[in-house]
């Protein structure tokens, strides 16, 4: 099988040849986005890889289609960048990473909060400038806060283990409520109440209209 793969770094190309070498598929790496322009570079392809920035909307598809592509497979989880009635209604068919890991993501969103608060990113800043004033690089003690997470699947969940080590007070918001949040002694809250109450806030859900938070 032939595979067109779009929006191609480095570190794609090395993992996917390495992982390809137990399949001996025919890697063709792009490193441009696929557009309705670009399409047709996946001529005689049976499948396209594809990542977040990359168009899977109806028009892409039907190209795609028309050189003979058969599957569009997304490294990534999300997948709102596809239209899936069309590759339906075309015959294509869509696949998906099924997860990150939710601690990496949790992991790395913490660290963005610890960053913020203690205004590290600023710090190092300063101090490659050779300043080391601390004026306006205090933060707050997190220990004996509120942290509020709305949407607790399992990165949010992961989230949450991590902000109880801290010592902080956990509420949450999520239309579905977690067992494993309630676990970990997570209050379930409505959102005007966790945007009161929270110090910190952290965002684990998509981006939908029915959604809409602020």
């Amino acid at each position: 099988m032939k595979l067109a793969v779009y929006s191609t770094k480095q570190y794609d190309k090395k993992y996917l040849q390495q992982v390809n070498k137990a399949f001996g598929f025919e890697l063709e790496f792009f490193d441009f986005l696929l557009t309705e322009k670009t399409a047709k570079t996946a001529n005689g392809c049976e499948a396209v890889c594809i990542f977040v920035n990359d168009d899977g909307s109806r028009p892409v598809l039907e190209e795609l289609k028309k050189h003979g592509v058969k599957y569009i497979a997304l490294r990534c989880a999300g997948f709102n960048n596809v239209d899936l009635d069309a590759a339906k209604e075309l015959g294509l068919q869509v696949v998906r990473v099924p997860a990150y890991s939710p601690e990496a993501v949790a992991e790395h969103a913490v660290g963005m909060m610890m960053t913020l608060n203690r205004r590290i990113h600023r710090a190092y800043q300063r101090t490659r400038d050779a300043n080391f004033s601390l004026e306006g690089l205090t933060g707050f003690t997190m220990h004996g806060k509120t942290a509020g997470v709305i949407g607790t699947g399992k990165i949010g969940v992961a989230a949450l283990r991590i902000l109880k080590g801290f010592g902080m007070r956990l509420l949450a918001f999520d239309p579905y409520p977690s067992a494993a949040a309630l676990d970990l002694g997570v209050e379930y809250v409505d959102l005007q109440t966790l945007f009161a109450e929270s110090d910190v806030i952290s965002l684990h859900c998509r981006s939908r209209r029915k959604i809409t938070i602020c």
